[in-house]
């Protein structure tokens, strides 16, 4: 994709979301409202997706750590 042509092709995806979402019937006032909301959401989101993504990263990271500590000692306590 040329440089040159991004900023046109923003535009047709900001076009295609105003028509799948309806917005562009909706008086100026009502965009802001609509497009604040959506993106606030999309942040929470986001969020929500980086610290749990995060917990579970180091979870994994301590458990993979554990095993390759001792390996003996925890094939022996899944025998026990």
């Amino acid at each position: 994709m040329d440089v040159k042509s991004t900023p046109s092709y923003l535009y047709w995806l900001f076009c295609q979301f105003e028509l799948i979402t309806c917005s562009y019937l909706m008086e100026p006032w009502e965009k802001v409202l609509f497009y604040s909301f959506n993106l606030a959401m999309l942040g929470l989101l986001l969020y929500t997706t980086y610290v749990c993504l995060a917990f579970h990263a180091s979870s994994a990271f301590q458990l993979l750590c554990s095993f390759l500590e001792n390996p003996r000692e925890n094939a022996l306590s899944v025998v026990k």
